[in-house]
C-alpha cells in the first residue's frame, strides 16, 4: 500500500512510516510531497494521508499523528505505548513533559540538517527508532 504525508519530515513524520512499516504494513510505500499538493496526489495515487491536513491519521484531541495511528490500529504494546508518548511530547513542543522527548527533537533536526531528501532522511532514522523502541520495551519490562 502506499502512504503519503507532507515533505519536509520531522519527528511524526518519520516517527509515523516507522510504526506504519513495523505495525501496520511491512510493504508500505512512502510518499513525500508539498502540503498543498496531498489532496491531489492522494486521487492520483490512491495512497493513505497521515500528518497531513484533513487526514484521518492526523493530529487529533492533542495526539500527534504517530499516537493517532497506534490508536485506530488497536495497537497496545506497552513499550510501542510509551514510544508514542516520547513522539507525541516531541511533535506538540511539550518537551519539558518526557525526559526523552527533547533528545528526539534534537536528533530530528540533525538528520533533517545531515539528510535533506525526506526518503533518506526516514530510511536512516528507522535505527533511531527501532533503537528507542528496544529501550522502550526495557523500561516497561523494569515497571
Amino acid at each position: 500500500m502506499k502512504w503519503i504525508t507532507r515533505s519536509h519530515v520531522h519527528v511524526d513524520r518519520v516517527a509515523c512510516p516507522w510504526l506504519i512499516r513495523r505495525f501496520v504494513d511491512s510493504e508500505a510505500e512512502f510518499l513525500f510531497v508539498p502540503a498543498g499538493r496531498i489532496a491531489k496526489a492522494v486521487e492520483e495515487t490512491g495512497a493513505i494521508p497521515f500528518d497531513a491536513p484533513g487526514a484521518e491519521l492526523g493530529h487529533r484531541d492533542g495526539d500527534c499523528s504517530f499516537q493517532t495511528i497506534v490508536k485506530a490500529y488497536g495497537l497496545e504494546d506497552p513499550a510501542l505505548l510509551r514510544l508514542a508518548d516520547i513522539v507525541g511530547c516531541a511533535d506538540t513542543d511539550r518537551l519539558s513533559d518526557d525526559p526523552i522527548a527533547a533528545g528526539l527533537e534534537a536528533l530530528a533536526v540533525g538528520y533533517s540538517l545531515r539528510y535533506p531528501d525526506d526518503a533518506a532522511n526516514v530510511q536512516r532514522q528507522f535505527e533511531v527508532y527501532d533503537s528507542l523502541y528496544a529501550w522502550c520495551r526495557l523500561e516497561v519490562a523494569k515497571a
